[in-house]
């Protein structure tokens, strides 16, 4: 397994929420936003990254408030995790 864990805070948030995770090694990495239907809101970015950890600020400043999933891929490992975006 590549990848330890997976939050973003803070959550619920208003305008931009950062997304920690950890990888134990290097991978292609890829993180997909999708709306509460599952239809993809955007592709942040899908490339390669060293081992620890890594931060990516997600700005949903031009989105409706709603509930959103992000998913990440690193490797092997998948995780999807909620996030809330009020205004």
């Amino acid at each position: 397994e590549t990848g330890l864990y997976v939050e973003n805070y803070p959550n619920p948030f208003t305008q931009s929420t950062s997304i920690v995770y950890q990888l134990k090694n290097p991978c292609q990495v890829v993180l997909s936003v999708y709306d509460a239907l599952g239809i993809e809101v955007k592709l942040q970015f899908n490339e390669f990254l060293e081992s620890g950890e890594h931060k990516y600020n997600f700005d949903g400043s031009n989105l409706a408030p709603g509930i959103y999933f992000y998913t990440l891929q690193a490797g092997t490992f998948t995780s999807t995790k909620k996030m809330i975006l009020m205004k």
